[in-house]
């Protein structure tokens, strides 16, 4: 298995929620969204899955949605990032020693994938997990980004508990770090603030440099 598919449709209930959206939106992009970044990077961030307005309508992910705000701003503070704002696939922006996917490659109904189509979808993980090294760092985006990269590397979860900020060392040497996804929601209830998040990156990147 390649660690990408563009035109995979082995979830049907998303592959149709992908046609539907499409007709409704002719414009948008509407297929499995590829991972962006720098293939050779240390660090992979991981969200959960594309946003009906942003991934799914750009085709990059954290682009055109509210949640990209802070990601690409805290990204671009941190040097990771060309720009300090993603508006689009072809805005120009780069990212540099870093590279963001998703837990899941399609858009959801109301943002929700299923079980199964995030354990469907588990393998690509796997074989982006495996191309970026042991020595990896990656920041998990929320619990099921969190507990899909242990599915990837076949771990249990109940050996490492989710939390903001918390790091677990893997078994094959690589460094796990949680963050609360930057949602909307988060940010606006203030569950996780700017400062929260840049603790996370700046905790990524003190390791990296370690």
């Amino acid at each position: 298995m390649k660690a990408f598919n563009s035109g995979c449709t082995d979830c049907g209930r998303l592959s149709q929620f992908l046609k539907d959206v499409k007709k409704e939106h002719p414009g948008y992009y509407c297929k499995p969204v590829p991972p962006f970044g720098d293939a050779g990077a240390r660090l992979l961030i991981v969200g959960l899955a594309p946003g009906k307005h942003g991934a799914n309508a750009s085709g990059r992910p954290f682009t055109g949605d509210y949640a990209g705000i802070l990601l690409y701003q805290t990204l671009h503070k941190f040097g990771f990032a060309t720009r300090p704002e993603s508006v689009s696939a072809d805005d120009g922006l780069k990212l540099r020693h870093c590279r963001i996917t998703n837990a899941v490659k399609c858009l959801p109904p109301e943002n929700k994938p299923l079980g199964a189509e995030i354990n469907q979808c588990n393998a690509y993980l796997a074989k982006e997990l495996e191309a970026i090294g042991d020595d990896a760092i990656i920041i998990a985006l929320g619990t099921v980004a969190h507990q899909s990269v242990l599915k990837a590397k076949k771990l249990k979860l109940s050996a490492y508990k989710f939390g903001h900020c918390a790091e677990h060392r893997l078994p094959d040497g690589s460094l796990l770090i949680d963050s609360y996804h930057c949602s909307r929601y988060n940010t606006q209830t203030r569950r996780l603030t700017a400062d929260m998040f840049e603790n996370v990156f700046e905790l990524a990147q003190k390791r990296l440099k370690g």
